[in-house]
């Protein structure tokens, strides 16, 4: 409940699934979402291209960027023209992943979407970077504090994009125009002046380079290694076409349009950038705290008091699209990850929607990562742009290679149109990406060759252990569900008090075969005033001593269980509990029952914490009478499903061997086409238990929970609440799951007199053959699943 509290305060209230329709984008949004990115490495483009030629060559580096801006902006109509292919072909979301996987497989799938990946991060570590150095070009006495100022902004993008699709769209919508109009002021103002003469020519004094111009201006190596500096210039063209939909119907048009628009801003503000670098002469400075674009528009504008009005204001908006252009990333990083979740090569984690429609796995992981850039290299701009591009040129050469491939495959009215551009966008490309890969090498380019393949080979990996997972959980689920399974409940006792009676009075409600009552006795003194206690106050049970060897309770419990196993009984332990733990209470002893479940590692024994309650029936009576424990004369039993597993089957075992009015099997249905396919799977397998899928708008499966079970309570009644949770052998699989159980646990534990009980299936661990029915307990007839 405090979670919802907060999440309400810094999000906003929840919003139900079927708004995901109404959180789409129209153009103008859209463009400053997804084309943020694009449009702002107008700002640092030609810097990046100027930054590698004017050491080498001086003034002679201004006779090449307009050139080698032009080269790119060829690049970019490519792209451009080919995505618009891409955007067709693919209307439900057309980026490299998708693309690829369908035309080359799963695993060419992987080097796309982890390339991608990659690129997203350093987008953002670039973008931000970039912000800062814009904000430190007017401000210099932040300079020191970069790292720390771009890890903030980070968080705050984070933030906005946590509040959901629109609301970040609103919150960047005014900064990206902002610097578009300021862009497109400084241009006309310089053209202007440039027409009128009074824009001054030659203005900067760069230094000398170490070459001539004969042997260092023409080699190719340096041109190519500016070319591929400036290659970050045509960067982001791909999120649109990743972002399809997330645009207004129809999806496919509306993304054309804006892919368009946005290529076309941004060849008009790189290409009048470049000229009027070129035109002043202006270098960059060596300790970036001032950027080219800030001496460019200081230049332009003047210093006249309207001059410096509109440098700050280019230089506010430059910041702030610099900044927010690693909302690309944010927008389309979470949604990619979930591509590669729902396949099974991320942890599944990140397909799930949060608070605010949004992939919130997605975001928070996005920010982790580029915080954790941004402070190893230091919020440095040259440092990173090495790094950057590589990424997503491989994306780009593989996307394209995919479609032209669908083109041969299909042969599509105006297929070979499509052959042709896509076939010219994949090996130009492709050219890019060798050169980036060749000349940006030793500059820290090989740390992302060496990055993606790793990456891939991890995400294998992990793809692979999902695929044992399944195959595990998926056999043998035709074996029929045996009923009168015999049940032994043993309470383990620590004192006479309300925890303690409530779980001895669970124990007799649930139909224990046997019920034993027992102390685990690690200090005699102790042991003997509980048993005089127990003797003369307690419910009627007999209070057995177990010995612990060395002080060992987990032991002492674990050798008694095993007598009783031998005996043939299946055995649920009742570990009587407070009925909230602080979180200094949750590590002292919040676990005791997953340690006694690994340490008893038996299919056959179940080990639970029976929550203290408000509910009446088990108080502590004032005086000295003894307790009066009964039975409650009503109970159900409610079975938690998300799949149909032998976990889930384990489940439904265990509540059929409780004494029950009625057992049912419930699936709080997140997303309705899973739910569809749920049902489905279960009426297949014949299960003997109803299944009720109960519709959750908001996604809050403990809320819902609550709902559900609330309608079973009674005056008379007890609710146990089976819950699966599958156990892994190595602590680091459980980064692959959610921990829905724990969430359910918290959210009913204020319910009077539900219980619940964890089943847990151990994954890995060798399985015994199932055991027959007995001849007086056939297998149950199936029930047909329904749906609220």
């Amino acid at each position: 409940m405090q979670r919802d509290i907060v999440k309400r305060l810094f999000l906003g209230r929840p919003l139900v699934t079927a708004r995901l329709e109404h959180e789409r984008l129209g153009k103008p949004t859209a463009l400053a979402v997804f084309a943020s990115d694009n449009l702002s490495s107008s700002a640092y483009a030609t810097e990046e291209i100027l930054r590698v030629l004017v050491p080498a060559v001086g003034a002679a580096a201004f006779a090449l960027v307009v050139p080698i801006t032009i080269a790119l902006l060829g690049v970019l109509a490519i792209l451009l023209f080919s995505y618009r292919q891409t955007i067709r072909a693919y209307p439900t979301a057309g980026g490299a992943y998708i693309v690829t996987k369908d035309n080359f497989g799963l695993l060419p799938a992987q080097v796309a979407g982890v390339a991608l990946l990659t690129d997203y991060v350093l987008t953002v570590s670039v973008s931000v970077a970039a912000g800062v150095q814009a904000l430190t070009s007017v401000a210099q006495g932040l300079h020191p504090y970069r790292a720390l100022i771009a890890s903030a902004l980070i968080w705050i993008i984070a933030w906005g994009n946590l509040r959901g699709v629109r609301e970040s769209g609103k919150m960047f919508a005014v900064p990206t125009y902002l610097f578009v109009v300021s862009m497109f002021a400084m241009l006309g103002t310089g053209l202007v002046r440039a027409v009128t003469g009074t824009l001054p020519e030659g203005g900067g004094a760069p230094p000398a380079g170490s070459l001539s111009f004969g042997t260092a201006a023409l080699t190719a190596f340096l041109v190519l290694k500016a070319f591929a500096s400036g290659g970050a210039a045509v960067t982001g063209v791909e999120a649109i076409s990743n972002g399809v939909p997330a645009f207004k119907k129809p999806e496919w048009r509306n993304a054309r349009t804006t892919l368009m628009w946005m290529g076309s801003l941004l060849g008009i503000m790189f290409l009048g950038i470049s000229i009027l670098a070129a035109h002043l002469r202006l270098a960059p400075v060596a300790d970036e705290s001032k950027s080219v674009l800030a001496q460019v528009s200081q230049t332009v504008f003047g210093p006249s008091a309207l001059g410096n009005a509109l440098f700050l204001i280019l230089q506010a908006g430059t910041m702030l699209i610099l900044v927010l252009a690693a909302n690309t990333s944010f927008a389309d990083f979470p949604r990619l990850a979930s591509f590669h979740a729902h396949d099974d090569f991320l942890p599944r984690q990140f397909t799930k929607r949060g608070h605010r429609l949004v992939f919130s796995s997605g975001i928070i992981a996005l920010a982790g990562a580029a915080t954790l850039v941004v402070v190893a290299f230091n919020a440095s701009v040259t440092n990173l742009i090495p790094l950057y591009a590589l990424g997503v040129f491989t994306s780009f050469t593989l996307s394209q290679a995919g479609m032209a491939r669908r083109h041969l495959r299909l042969r599509e009215p105006g297929w070979r149109a499509g052959l042709l551009i896509n076939g010219l966008g994949a090996i130009a490309t492709g050219i890019v990406d060798v050169v980036i890969a060749t000349v940006k090498f030793r500059d820290g380019a090989w740390m992302v060759m060496i990055a993606v393949p790793v990456l891939v080979f991890l995400l294998v990996r992990l793809n692979h252990q999902y695929e044992r997972e399944r195959r595990e959980l998926s056999e043998g689920l035709a074996q029929g569900l045996p009923e009168g399974v015999r049940r032994t409940f043993v309470v383990v006792v620590d004192a006479l008090d309300e925890k303690t009676l409530h779980a001895v009075q669970y124990a007799l409600t649930a139909g224990a075969r046997s019920l034993r009552v027992i102390h685990p006795e690690t200090d005699r003194t102790v042991a003997d005033v509980l048993e005089s206690a127990w003797r003369t106050r307690g419910p009627g049970q007999t209070l057995v001593r177990v010995p612990c060897p060395g002080g060992n309770r987990a032991e002492g419990i674990r050798r008694f269980v095993e007598e009783l196993r031998a005996g043939g009984d299946e055995v649920t332990v009742l570990l009587p509990g407070p009925a909230s733990l602080s979180f200094w209470q949750r590590l002292r002893r919040g676990r005791t029952g997953e340690r006694l479940t690994r340490l008893i590692d038996d299919p056959g024994v179940i080990v639970t914490v029976i929550r203290e309650h408000g509910g009446g029936g088990h108080a502590v009576a004032p005086g000295g009478e003894r307790f009066a424990v009964r039975a409650r004369p009503e109970h159900r039993v409610v079975v938690m499903v998300d799949r149909v597993d032998r976990s889930t089957v384990q489940a439904l075992r265990y509540a059929k061997s409780l004494d029950a009015l009625e057992v049912i099997a419930l699936h709080i249905a997140v997303d309705p086409e899973r739910a569809d396919e749920l049902l489905r799977t279960w009426s297949e397998t014949r299960l003997p238990v109803a299944l009720e899928a109960v519709h959750c708008p908001d996604r809050n499966i403990g809320r819902c929970t609550v709902k559900t079970v609330a309608r079973l309570q009674g005056p008379r009644s007890e609710v146990t609440l089976v819950i699966p949770r599958r156990d892994y052998t190595q602590g680091w699989h459980r980064l692959l799951h959610d921990r829905t159980s724990r969430t359910i646990a918290r959210a009913v534990g204020d319910l009077a007199h539900v219980d619940v009980v964890v089943v847990p299936y151990r994954l890995g661990a060798p399985k015994a053959p199932p055991a027959p029915a007995e001849a007086e307990a056939p297998v149950a007839e199936p029930a047909a699943p329904a749906r609220v």
